[in-house]
């Protein structure tokens, strides 16, 4: 409870001091109610995008862990050239990256449709995704129905190469903004364009097969 009330009254005084100077400031300082609180802003979409971006969505839960810990002990050399949001999916990516090579070099495994569903044994580590997830408000039909949807969209993601995938997954899925994935990927915002371009009809290609051979 206290804990609880600490992050709140942080983030209050963030919201009063220039909001993501004062998070970073107070990250190297060491403070560990602002770890917890960069832990509630950006656990999940950073979750989201590693688990979209490995070829086995198991290992998302623990690549996030040292995602935010490589964050935590590389803020000293933060200097505010890019948003804070953007330095963590930028860490995040690379990540996601080297772990891609490791996959394709060592594990060599046939993923299933249920993978990208998975969690840990107790089910703690994927809390604050799975959260976020479920829809109280839908019926088991829909759930299902979007759940299918997503396993599908997963699945196909994980067959592009990995340049477009990364520029689909940050404008489509997780809303950034053209300038945004540049800085993020570092590279030209018409790199990102094209890259969108060729990525989404590499995707619709994957999802929908038949539809694009009746076109030809």
């Amino acid at each position: 409870m206290q804990a609880g009330m600490a992050v709140g009254n942080l983030a209050g005084t963030i919201g009063v001091q220039s909001g993501e100077m004062a998070l970073v400031t107070a990250l190297k300082s060491g403070s560990e109610d602002a770890f917890a609180l960069l832990l509630g802003l950006y656990c999940q979409p950073i979750y989201s995008v590693i688990a979209r971006s490995l070829q086995d969505p198991a290992d998302a839960a623990d690549m996030t862990q040292e995602v935010f810990l490589k964050a935590y002990r590389g803020i000293g050399g933060f200097h505010g050239d890019a948003s804070l949001k953007t330095w963590l999916y930028r860490i995040a990516l690379h990540e996601a990256a080297n772990r891609r090579r490791w996959w394709s070099r060592h594990k060599k495994q046939e993923l299933t449709i249920d993978s990208s569903m998975a969690e840990s044994e107790d089910g703690s580590e994927h809390a604050c995704l799975r959260d976020t997830l479920t829809d109280q408000g839908r019926s088991p039909l829909e759930l299902a129905e979007a759940t299918e949807t997503k396993a599908r969209v997963d699945a196909a993601l994980r067959q592009l190469p990995e340049s477009y995938r990364a520029v689909v997954i940050l404008r489509e899925l997780e809303g950034f903004a053209y300038d945004e994935i540049a800085e993020i990927l570092q590279i030209r915002i018409g790199t990102v364009k094209s890259r969108l371009m060729r990525g989404r009809a590499a995707l619709k290609m994957l999802l929908f097969p038949a539809a694009q051979g009746a076109a030809r």
